[in-house]
C-alpha cells in the first residue's frame, strides 16, 4: 500500500510542476511531504485526508494500485483535449467544501482614487451555485453634492488556494472592468472579519488602475437585505459609521502612502 501510495502521490505532482507550491497549498512541511513522495512513511489518517482534499479526490483513491490510479486520475486526464477555459474552469470548480464556511454577505471596504478620504463600502453575497462559489457584488457611491452617482454591479467566481480566498468579479458595465481580491483569512474559524487586497480600475476621472487593502466584515443575519444596501456609499475614513477597526486598518494604510502606489506606478 505505502509503495503504491508514494508512486500516486509522486505522479500527482508531476502533473502539478512545483512540489514546494503542493506543499505550501496543503499546508505540509516539505521534507515530511519528501518522506511519502520516497515511500519511507506514511501519513495520518488527519493528514491524508489534507492531501486527498488538495488534490479533489477521496482517500481510498490515493490508496488504488497504482496501475488502475493511473489509468483512472492521471491517462484519463492527460489524453483529454484541454480547452483555453478549462483553465480556469479547474481553478474554481469543487470550491464549496472550502469556502462553505465563508457563504453569506459582507460589507467590503476599500478606498480609490475616485473617492479621496473615503472608503467605498459594497455589499457582497458569497454562495454556492452548481459546484461553484459565486459572488455578487453591489457598489453604490453618491457625492455629498449629487453631481456624482456611481452604481455598479459585479459577478465573479471565488477559490481557495494555499489559505487565501482568491475572487475575479466582472463589472456589468459599460466598461466592463475585471477586478481581483485576495483575502488573508487569520483563522479558518474566524470570519467576522477578512483582510486582504483589492485590484481594480477607478472610474474617474479616468479609468486608472488601482490597488488598496480591502477589510470585509459579516453582515449579521439580523440586518435586513434593505438596511444592509442602504449601508453603501462613499463613507469618510473618519465617519463615525465606520467600524473602528476597519477605520484604523485603512487610515494606516493611507498614511503609510501605500494604498495606490503599486500600480500606479506603472503608467
Amino acid at each position: 500500500m505505502g509503495n503504491d501510495f508514494s508512486e500516486n502521490l509522486r505522479s500527482l505532482c508531476a502533473e502539478r510542476g512545483s512540489i514546494a507550491q503542493v506543499c505550501r497549498d496543503i499546508g505540509i512541511n516539505r521534507q515530511q511531504f519528501n518522506r511519502y513522495l520516497s515511500g519511507n512513511g506514511m501519513p495520518s489518517a488527519h493528514t491524508l485526508r489534507r492531501i486527498a482534499r488538495h488534490f479533489r479526490m477521496t482517500e481510498s483513491d490515493l490508496l488504488l494500485d497504482h496501475q488502475p490510479f493511473v489509468e483512472r486520475f492521471i491517462q484519463n486526464v492527460t489524453s483529454r483535449k484541454r480547452r483555453p477555459m478549462d483553465v480556469m474552469t479547474n481553478i474554481f470548480s469543487g470550491q464549496a467544501r472550502d469556502l462553505r464556511r465563508y457563504l453569506g454577505f459582507y460589507h467590503g471596504h476599500f478606498c480609490t482614487p475616485s473617492w479621496e478620504g473615503t472608503a467605498l463600502r459594497t455589499l457582497i453575497w458569497i454562495r454556492e451555485q452548481d459546484g461553484y462559489v459565486v459572488s455578487h457584488t453591489y457598489e453604490v457611491a453618491i457625492s455629498p453634492d449629487g453631481s456624482i452617482r456611481q452604481r455598479t454591479r459585479y459577478s465573479g467566481l471565488l477559490s481557495w488556494r494555499g489559505n487565501r480566498i482568491y475572487l475575479i468579479e466582472n463589472a456589468f458595465s459599460d466598461d466592463g472592468f475585471i477586478s481581483e481580491t485576495i483575502l488573508f483569512p487569520a483563522h479558518r474559524q474566524q470570519v467576522q472579519y477578512l483582510r486582504g487586497m483589492t485590484v481594480g480600475v477607478a472610474s474617474r476621472p479616468r479609468l486608472s488602475p488601482y490597488s488598496s487593502p480591502t477589510i470585509w466584515k459579516r453582515v449579521s443575519e439580523t440586518v435586513s437585505a434593505r438596511e444592509a444596501i442602504g449601508a453603501c456609499g462613499a463613507i469618510a475614513l473618519t465617519s463615525s459609521r465606520l467600524d473602528p477597526t476597519i477605520q484604523r486598518l485603512l487610515s494606516e494604510s493611507q498614511e503609510q502612502g501605500s494604498t495606490f502606489s503599486t500600480i500606479q506606478g506603472l503608467f
